[in-house]
């Protein structure tokens, strides 16, 4: 009698995890351990993939582990994986578990880059493979009824899962058997049988009558709700909803039953008939309309044997009064079911493939994180170097050192010496010349790389655009020019990057041709760069006084701080803080990140002193510059004033400046060389990124385009084929009365057309056979066939009758009692449709031969009484 519904596994096609993973891990993680651990991660969670997914599974709690491993390994990864379609993209495609297809064209199916849809779609699997195991339990010992009962309201949370989740999971229309209705029911029903399971399991115990009452109406309550949810929606199997309908009466009979047995006990006699009657009638109706789905003999005669005794009994001894159904006490109910919650893990065997892997949230933090404190750094050195060049400016415009080191007056200054003998041994001019020459080689290898990236999505976007236009609504794929958004938005920026560079450099250039020849003269030998500085008159009186005194001791703590800022912006650079932790603490306590509050908060901690000790160098060099202005003021009063010292000095200037522009030039140049270079690493992963999403879109439009191939090759078709001239011609050869041809039937793939109704027989004449009957009395005798006299001149045939809808193959006679129908069959020389030799009913007469066909055999065959159907081929 105990029928259970199970559900079958959706299917799912191949898919290459380990690929897309790794891509993504060698992308975003350094390289080392970590790097090839969390490789070695992915390959096992492909081969799990393949072990869950890829080949049949046993109805056995080992293959149910299996999936739901797999199912807590996806919820794990999701958080660390940017799965869609413009990032980490991988396409899983899954057909309908419900949809056995069609002849030309497979199962429905969809497929979705979403992690989401694959989650949905194995948390179904669970389930459905959960409702299998309950369904092969043995009923007959309290282990098989416990499982059973169990897996039934695992299966039960499960589709509750998703029909609370799929249609966010997905962001579309999912298709039949994930749909909200349709899990929904599925759910019900599961959890119909889990309570079938506990009212089993109560008949086995023997508990008392009145609670296995109430088992018994909750589970038929159960049945019932589902049976509505699924009766007029054609989304599960049609088998289904007859065991619905035949377990909701069968758990009613049982109430009822049950019931009965109480009432017995409580001396209520007229009240156990009304229910026993009850009962028997609800399994009669089980047994008439659903015996082939549900066998209920036992139940029926365990009923009916009660039914019979109770009566005796009520009609010899008790005598009492038989309510009407509705007059009885409506039965109670007693639900000890409720659908398991999905709470990750499922597995208990469970350990996270990715376990030190850093969930994608806590990526972009410390992403975010590590951009501020770039941001942070880099202001603080740009202050810096700011005041240093500040300084250098001043300092060179008041000729310092050099003014106060220029005793002879046709000597080179030691400090110029020194300048020079650093442009020297940097490479001097020829080091600047070949940096300058780099840069647009490398500028031009960037603009490749980001022309060929976005190349390749204007291809892809313009053959979507074609598709769509071609297809129209059946093209059902997100349109590559809103998927390609971003990265659209992000090739832009690197557009601008490049054009700030190209300015840039321009202005680089600019300013090194203005300081070429002052860089190049400080690149001379000693003797020559002598040579090409003026002399003048020497100002040995000023050595020695106290206002040379002061500027060398102001010039010597100017570069103390100078010194200082060198060790500080190392410190700066070199300082480093993993805040990992700290954004791991806090999605675990709070469930979220505050990125910004953290951030600042460690910022301010770390780099709060370096701060404030930037700010003091900067308030101490304003000070020594102010102090130097005004001690230059006393020493350029005491100084003797000329043209030629005054040339010599603007030459010193110059020199002085050159040094510093060579410094900040090489800096600048060597700088924009790096730039060039990591921007080719980023433009590189850009185009991969670009290539992989193209390859990924193709794949994806091949397969929607063997979909729409297979999808209208199911559609229906209705030709207009012209009907040849023998059947738009009557019977004696003149044009039918009808304006219009008989419409041949459209070719579908659903029901097949049937043939007309049998017609009533005809009278058959006494003279028409051997063994013909006596006509009735009161009704004249059928003429016997005899050759009929040509028709007149000038009368016209018969009007030919309208044609059936049906699919006419080569035309028939038309009797005379039954106009329109074709009754009588083609001779056997012609009609290709004739079943036998020997089963023409009666000799057709001459008189509806065609002109030019043979004769008809005149001696009619016996045996058979009514006209032969003709033969409608199936189409």
């Amino acid at each position: 009698m105990t029928n259970f519904i199970s559900v079958q596994l959706k299917k799912a096609a191949e898919v290459d995890l380990a690929k897309p993973l790794c891509k993504f891990i060698q992308q975003s993680y350094p390289g080392g351990d970590a790097q090839a651990e969390h490789c070695r991660a992915a390959e096992e969670l492909s081969k799990l993939r393949k072990s869950a997914l890829g080949r049949p599974l046993d109805k056995h709690e080992s293959a149910l582990e299996t999936l739901l491993r797999y199912y807590d390994q996806l919820c794990s990864i999701e958080p660390k994986f940017p799965f869609s379609e413009n990032q980490v993209c991988v396409t899983f495609t899954w057909k309908d578990a419900f949809d056995k297809g069609s002849l030309f064209g497979g199962s429905a199916k969809l497929a979705l880059a979403s992690l989401g849809y694959e989650k949905t779609c194995v948390l179904f699997n669970c389930g459905a493979l959960a409702s299998q195991i309950a369904a092969e339990q043995n009923l007959d010992n309290d282990e098989g009824l416990k499982a059973a009962a169990k897996h039934y309201q695992f299966a039960s949370g499960a589709f509750q899962h998703i029909k609370d989740t799929v249609l966010s999971a997905l962001n579309r229309e999912p298709t039949v058997d994930i749909s909200p209705d349709t899990v929904g029911t599925l759910s019900l029903i599961m959890l119909a049988q889990a309570q079938e399971v506990f009212f089993l399991k109560a008949t086995r115990d023997k508990m008392k009558d009145g609670i296995i009452a109430k088992l018994a109406n909750q589970a038929a309550d159960y049945y019932g709700d589902a049976y509505k949810q699924c009766q007029y929606k054609d989304t599960l199997p049609k088998e289904v909803f007859p065991v619905l309908a035949a377990k909701h009466c069968i758990m009613q009979a049982n109430a009822e039953y049950h019931q009965s047995i109480l009432a017995k006990q409580q001396k209520k006699f007229g009240e156990e008939i009304g229910r026993l009657q009850h009962a028997a009638d609800l399994v009669k109706t089980v047994a008439s309309r659903y015996d082939e789905y549900i066998n209920v003999k036992d139940l029926v005669d365990k009923i009916n044997r009660a039914l019979t005794a109770a009566k005796k009994d009520n009609d010899f001894i008790y005598h009492d009064r038989v309510p009407d159904l509705k007059d009885l006490e409506s039965i109670g109910k007693a639900s000890l079911v409720k659908s398991t919650p999905v709470v990750v893990p499922l597995s208990q065997k469970f350990t996270d493939l990715f376990e030190k892997m850093v969930p994608l949230q806590v990526q972009q933090s410390v992403s975010v994180y590590n951009q501020r404190k770039a941001d942070l750094v880099n202001r603080l050195i740009a202050q810096m170097r700011e005041a240093t060049n500040l300084a250098n400016g001043v300092l060179a415009s008041l000729n310092l050192p050099a003014a106060i080191e220029d005793v002879s007056g046709d000597t080179v200054p030691q400090s110029i010496l020194t300048k020079s003998k650093s442009v020297i041994e940097q490479g001097g001019i020829q080091t600047v010349d070949q940096l300058i020459k780099d840069l647009p080689e490398l500028l031009q290898r960037n603009k490749e790389i980001l022309d060929e990236s976005l190349r390749l999505l204007d291809e892809e976007e313009a053959t979507d655009n074609d598709l769509r236009t071609k297809f129209k609504e059946r093209w059902q794929r997100t349109p590559s020019n809103e998927l390609y958004k971003p990265l659209r938005a992000e090739g832009a920026n690197y557009h601008n990057i490049l054009n700030k560079a190209v300015q840039a450099d321009g202005q680089v250039r600019e300013r090194y041709q203005s300081h070429r020849d002052t860089i190049a003269l400080l690149c001379k030998p000693e003797a020559e760069l002598n040579a090409a500085i003026p002399s003048a008159n020497p100002a040995k009186t000023l050595q020695g006084s106290e206002v040379v005194n002061v500027l060398r001791t102001l010039l010597v703590n100017l570069d103390e701080v100078k010194k200082e800022r060198e060790q500080l912006e190392n410190d700066l650079k070199s300082v480093n803080f993993d805040m990992t932790s700290k954004f791991l603490t806090a999605l675990a306590q709070d469930g979220a990140i505050n990125e910004e509050a953290i951030s600042v908060t460690e910022l301010d901690r770390i780099y709060g002193s370096y701060t404030q000790k930037v700010q003091e160098s900067l308030k101490k060099q304003e000070e020594l510059l102010k102090n130097i202005q005004n001690a230059h003021q006393d020493f350029s009063k005491m100084k003797q004033s000329n043209n030629e010292s005054n040339l010599r000095e603007e030459v010193l200037k110059n020199l002085a400046v050159a040094n510093d522009n060579f410094v900040e030039l090489v800096a600048n140049l060597k700088e924009g060389t790096k730039f060039y270079n990591e921007l080719t690493e980023i433009l590189l992963k850009f185009q991969n990124k670009c290539s992989d999403i193209v390859f990924a879109r193709k794949t994806e439009r091949d397969e929607l385009l063997k979909d729409l191939q297979q999808s209208i090759a199911r559609e229906p078709s209705a030709p207009s084929i012209p009907l040849p001239t023998y059947q738009t011609t009557s019977a004696g050869g003149s044009k039918p009365a009808a304006s219009s041809a008989p419409t041949p039937a459209p070719r579908t793939m659903g029901t097949k057309p049937q043939p007309p109704a049998r017609p009533p027989p005809p009278v058959i004449s006494a003279a028409s056979g051997s063994s013909s009957t006596s006509a009735p009395s009161g009704t004249a005798p059928a003429p016997a066939a005899a050759p009929a006299a040509p028709p007149a001149p000038g009368a016209s045939a018969p009007a030919a009758s309208t044609a059936p809808s049906q699919a006419q193959g080569p035309p028939y006679p038309t009797y005379p009692g039954y106009p329109g129908y074709c009754q009588m069959p083609m001779p056997m020389g012609y009609n290709p449709y004739m079943y036998g030799q020997y089963n023409l009913p009666y000799a057709p007469s001459p008189v509806y031969q065609n002109p030019g066909q043979a004769p008809y055999p005149t001696p009619q065959q016996p045996g058979y009484l009514f006209p032969q159907q003709p033969y409608y081929p199936q189409q």
